[in-house]
This record gives structure tokens, sequence and C-alpha cells, in this order.
């Protein structure tokens, strides 16, 4: 669902080869795939949340049947590292560090995943040349982004008297500068871009939904059933004629500069 927002911050930052980046939150590693479709030189993935995304992003990036490569994908022991936490020296003695840094999974969702963001950056300072681009992204206002209130229905469900670890609060405008200003980053730019989520139906927003994560609490504190009613409530004002959901959305990316 945030391709367009991957293809806009790659666009603008002129992603390709030559470009070492470092990925943090990589997911199941689509925004690597992409960047390894522009050229990119070195792409290392850092994905310490969730054991699961960075299997499926093994098995996209780095199959075990040989295949038509992607051009830029070379493998582990070449252009493409997955890890569950930050490496150490990004390519060896006498190479140059990274030059570029994303954290494209939006802040806001999880309690907080601001400050956590905030010390991994700070952890990659040794990593990245100075001057270098680092990319925050957060939801945009409210009001355009129609997806925020579908996910209320986790934090309503997974209340902090259940031990809930979804806290959804309205996005500020000064969100990302502050994360970024807490890990000695500069800003150094911004921009927002369109990023709806389409599905064929209801179920397959449900499972699309339900496969981030941030519903997990509310099942643990209710049961699947009861999510499920409340999260199929929450979809109907987005169903379409056809039966199709679609929910417009705005993201903000934030670029920040290393000291």
């Amino acid at each position: 669902m945030l391709v367009p927002l991957y293809e806009a911050v790659y666009e603008r930052l002129d992603v390709g080869p030559g470009t070492r980046l470092l990925a943090l939150g990589c997911g199941s590693g689509l925004a690597l795939l992409m960047a390894a479709s522009r050229g990119a030189a070195a792409l290392t993935g850092v994905e310490p949340s969730s054991p699961e995304r960075l299997a499926l992003a093994r098995e996209r990036l780095l199959p075990k049947e040989p295949r038509p490569r992607t051009r830029g994908a070379r493998g582990e022991g070449g252009g493409i590292h997955l890890t569950d936490r930050l490496p150490g020296d990004p390519a060896g003695p006498g190479t140059r560090a990274y030059d570029l840094v994303t954290a494209f999974e939006p802040i806001g969702c999880r309690a907080g995943d601001a400050d956590g963001l905030g010390g991994l950056l700070a952890a990659t300072a040794p990593l990245v040349a100075r001057g270098r681009p680092v990319v925050l992204v957060g939801w945009g206002p409210p009001e355009r982004c129609a997806t925020s209130a579908v996910l209320r229905v986790a934090a309503k469900l997974a209340d902090p008297l259940r031990g809930g670890t979804v806290r959804l609060r309205p996005a500020l405008r000064d969100d990302l500068e502050e994360v970024a200003g807490r890990a000695g980053l500069k800003p150094d730019g911004s921009g927002r871009v369109a990023c709806p989520f389409g599905y064929a139906d209801v179920e397959s927003a449900l499972k699309g939904l339900l496969s981030t994560g941030l519903f997990d609490a509310a099942v643990a504190a209710t049961d699947q059933a009861q999510v499920d009613k409340e999260l199929t409530e929450a979809l109907h004002p987005y169903r379409r004629p056809d039966g199709t959901v679609w929910m417009p959305n705005v993201f903000r990316y934030l670029i920040a500069r290393t000291p």
C-alpha cells in the first residue's frame, strides 16, 4: 500500500546505481526490492520486531533456487543483507558507509514507537556518512487518512487496562521533526504522498489489516471473532457498490541529514 511513498522518496533522492541503503524496519522487504530494481549497489534491511516478516523478506529477496536476478540484487554474499539488528561496519575496512537511511514504517501506531525509532536512528550515526539523508514517515492529517479511523478499533479493544500496545492520536505537524531532532538529525525538506489502501473485498481488507500486527493486542484482549466483527463494521463506510474497499490516505515523509 505504500508503494507510491517508496517511489516518491527514491525518485527525489535519486536512488540508483551506487546507492548504499540501510532500511530500518524493512518489514517484508518490498521497499528493498524496489531499491534493488533501481540498481542500488548495497542494501541492508533491519527488521527487529517480526521474525515472520524478516523470513518473508529473505524469501522475497534471497531465493534459495536460482532465478533471473533483479538488477542490483546479488544475494547474501553480495549486495543484499537482512538482519534483526543493526549491523556493524556496513561494508568492511576501506569502504564508504551507508549514504541513505529509510524508516518507512509510519510512526504513531504503537506506544513509544517514536521514542524507539529515535534511539535506533541515534545508533545508526556511526554507520552513515556525514550529511546523508535519513527518511522518516508518519501519517498525514486524520481527515485525510481514512485508515486511521479503522485502526482506532485496535486501540479501543486493546485499551490500557487490557495491556494493549496500540495508542493512536492525531498526527501532529512536527512529529517527524521532533524525532529527527532527538536523534541529532537536521530536517532538510519534506513531502506528502497519497497512498490509498485498496482491497478486492472485505475479507481481503481484514486479512491485510490484521497482517500488520496492530490488532494482535486487541485479539489477545478479546477474541478473533470480536475483532473481525468490529473491524468489518469500521470498514463499512469505505465499501464501494462493487464490493471493493477503498480508503484514501496521505502520508508525510521528512528528509533529515546526518551531522
